[in-house]
């Protein structure tokens, strides 16, 4: 009986773990990316991110396997992909060359004050995650 038990308990702790690190319809994380305090610009470009981002590269930046790459990795510091790459992306869009997720096409929707402030979430994003 305390066997059966402890096994319950296993499976349910498993289960929770990958319930946490599951982002949207299930599909798993890519990176765990600690959220800084934002200031005013950086919140609006959260919301901005979760309007026009998230579904492909996940809540925060945090990716979603087998759907988009992580914003909050390495491979997009500053020094390698420049704010000029993220608004060349959004608004041309992007043949895939880092990832194997396929092309990003480009975001007619998303305004340029819009890209400038989902860059400064994706940006305060990084710092926090020691990627600058």
């Amino acid at each position: 009986m305390k066997q059966a038990i402890l096994a319950g308990l296993v499976t349910l702790g498993a289960g929770a773990g990958i319930y946490l690190l599951s982002g949207r319809d299930g599909q798993s994380v890519m990176v765990d990316v600690q959220i800084p305090p934002l200031g005013v610009e950086e919140q609006r470009g959260a919301t901005l991110y979760a309007q026009h981002c998230a579904s492909c590269h996940g809540d925060n930046g945090a990716g979603r396997e087998d759907v988009g790459p992580p914003l909050v990795h390495i491979i997009y510091e500053p020094s390698h992909h420049p704010d000029g790459a993220f608004y060349a992306a959004v608004q041309l869009g992007v043949r895939a060359h880092h990832w194997r997720f396929g092309d990003m096409p480009r975001q007619s929707h998303v305004t340029e004050p819009e890209i400038t402030q989902i860059i400064a979430y994706i940006r305060a994003l990084q710092r926090a995650n020691g990627i600058d």
